[in-house]
């Protein structure tokens, strides 16, 4: 994993991961330690009392994302990002300056300002945050660079929410958490002077203000591409497991455990270090490019130990109070604990492909506009999981049933999306095949073009090591190949899903009805594969093919198996 750590030490990454660090970290500092505030300072505000005010202000800071979300889109689209997010963080610096007022004047309504504008803040980097990765890292480093930003993103929302909740509870003063976010600020604002220039993708683009068509027409671009609408509905139903999980922690540590606010802290740092870990491990599992088969394989994860975390949950909690010493002497509360880490992990694993698919998968010139309506979708998914927590609890059910029912839907919700979008469970087969098969070395793989047609030429090879091929390739080839290499089930399953090219019965590889197929699916811009094992089973057939195909020899070699695994060397070269 040193790999996607060394883009740390790179101009085009270290002050953008800083300035993304330093506001996911302020935005937690303020919003913590005002809830912290009004509910265990006895504080009413217009007629709400201080339990209501903490249940009401995150969603105000939500409201945002669904009013300006679209604007922002277009905004990030059409202007330089570089430029863009120093504005953003001056922004940011005004609304601090308000809060910092508020928290020493002990002015709650400007407070409560103060929190509507940073999700007005938070709204319009959301989308810049997302499409400058794609102008700055290969397609290879976008996993690994993701993965950073979200471990660093979890990880500063972490330490936002101990920090604010801290400062809160030792002092009735507001300076200290004044003097912070405002310092915070500040060097945000300093570090987002190093990030490099990032071309509009759309200059020309015309503004619309209207928040309504708006936000129906980014919803729309979303949505004409499937994986990528797909994609953001994954995302959003991690948001939506995930609010589920840490809306319910405060209570679960309290009622279920018998536990205070350290042992809530407790829970919030396992599973935000879970996530920051399997977002650094997607670049491990990923070979150097987008490999959505994680999805799948984590999913199960998030249903399993979700699962497994109702039963693990003590039936009788510990006496009122109990400290983290007396919390951690108890056996079942480790088996608990790594749930919710595992339930982290699996999150981490999750998320991080899916980011990536839609960065590479979207228009270049509506990349923003895309985030954009992942923001709106987030935001509308978790405002559906308070709702439908609030209905379980209406019909009687405890925090464990809650997290069970959640965990369970996740199993409905993944089978949902699957069937709809059967490339993520094609890639998973092949990702698990290969991962307990083989060790692969790839060169050459960043030849494969990500958009357009292209033929994979090579000697003939097993049908077994067709999967070789697809794990390192970022997207569905289409083989060319007989019925008779479909017999196995799951070979059959997964060249199937990739649109394989059948060669009729009586035919060879180079008979009439074969090349039609083959031109066909170059017209529809397919990766065509074909391994003949004889140069001349071609002869002059694919020259009538447009001049301008991309052409890559394949060279597979496997070695017999030593031990566990089968060793195999791949190598694109890309012929003249």
């Amino acid at each position: 994993m040193s790999s996607q750590f060394s883009l740390l030490g790179q101009r085009r990454f270290l002050p953008f991961f800083s300035t993304q660090f330093l506001g996911a970290f302020n935005d937690n500092v303020f919003k913590t330690a005002l809830i912290t505030m009004v509910s265990f300072k006895a504080i009413s505000f217009a007629g709400f009392d201080g339990k209501q005010l903490a249940t009401i202000l995150p969603g105000l800071f939500i409201l945002p994302y669904f009013l300006f979300s679209a604007t922002a889109g277009q905004l990030a689209d059409k202007f330089e990002k570089g430029r863009m997010i120093r504005a953003i963080k001056l922004l940011e610096i005004a609304i601090m300056a308000l809060a910092a007022w508020g928290f020493i004047a002990n002015l709650l309504w400007m407070l409560v300002l103060a929190l509507f504008m940073m999700g007005v803040h938070s709204t319009l980097f959301g989308p810049v945050k997302y499409s400058y990765l794609p102008q700055h890292l290969g397609e290879h480093e976008l996993v690994g660079g993701n993965g950073v930003v979200e471990m660093g993103t979890f990880v500063a929302i972490l330490l936002g929410e101990i920090v604010g909740a801290a400062i809160v509870s030792v002092t009735d003063s507001g300076l200290p958490v004044a003097a912070l976010v405002m310092l915070t600020a500040a060097s945000g604002w300093g570090t987002s002077l190093g990030i490099p220039a990032s071309p509009p993708a759309a200059a020309d683009l015309r503004i619309g203000w209207n928040p309504v068509t708006e936000t129906l027409r980014t919803i729309g671009f979303a949505h004409k591409t499937r994986a990528v609408w797909m994609s953001l509905l994954g995302i959003s139903w991690f948001w939506f497991y995930g609010a589920t999980l840490l809306a319910q922690f405060p209570n679960f540590a309290k009622e279920s455990l018998g536990g205070g606010e350290v042992i809530f802290i407790l829970l919030l740092a396992v599973f935000s270090v879970g996530i920051g870990f399997g977002s650094l491990l997607c670049e491990k599992l990923s070979r150097g490019h987008v490999e959505i088969g994680l999805v799948p394989f984590a999913a199960i994860g998030l249903t399993v130990f979700g699962i497994d975390l109702y039963w693990a949950i003590p039936a009788t909690p510990l006496a009122p109070g109990a400290s983290l010493t007396q919390f951690l002497q108890y056996g079942a509360h480790w088996r608990m604990l790594a749930d919710i880490a595992l339930i982290g992990i699996s999150g981490g694993l999750y998320i991080v492909p899916l980011y990536a698919m839609v960065q590479t998968r979207s228009e270049k010139t509506h990349q923003s506009r895309i985030m954009a309506a992942n923001n709106i979708l987030n935001s509308a998914f978790m405002v559906a999981s308070a709702v439908l927590s609030l209905m379980m609890f209406k019909f009687g059910l405890s925090i464990p049933q809650v997290f069970l029912a959640t965990a369970l839907l996740n199993a409905v919700v993944a089978l949902y999306i699957y069937t709809l979008l059967p490339e993520f469970l094609m890639r998973f087969v092949v990702w698990l095949a290969v991962s307990l098969i083989y060790r692969i070395h790839s060169q050459g793989s960043e030849r494969l073009p990500r958009q357009g047609a292209a033929l994979l030429l090579g000697d003939a090879v097993r049908p077994s090591d067709t999967l070789v091929i697809l794990a390192c390739s970022p997207r569905p080839v289409r083989f060319v190949m007989t019925e008779a290499s479909l017999r196995n089930p799951l070979l059959g399953f997964v060249l199937r899903q990739n649109g394989v090219i059948l060669v009729p019965e009586g035919e060879s590889l180079d008979g009439a009805l074969t090349l039609e197929r083959i031109r066909e699916a170059i017209a529809e811009a397919a990766v065509v594969a074909v391994f003949s094992g004889d140069p001349k089973v071609l002869p002059g057939a694919l020259t009538a093919l447009p001049a301008d195909i991309r052409r890559i020899d394949t060279t597979l070699r496997t070695s017999r198996r030593k031990g566990l695994f089968q060793a195999a060397r791949i190598t694109f070269a890309e012929t003249a």
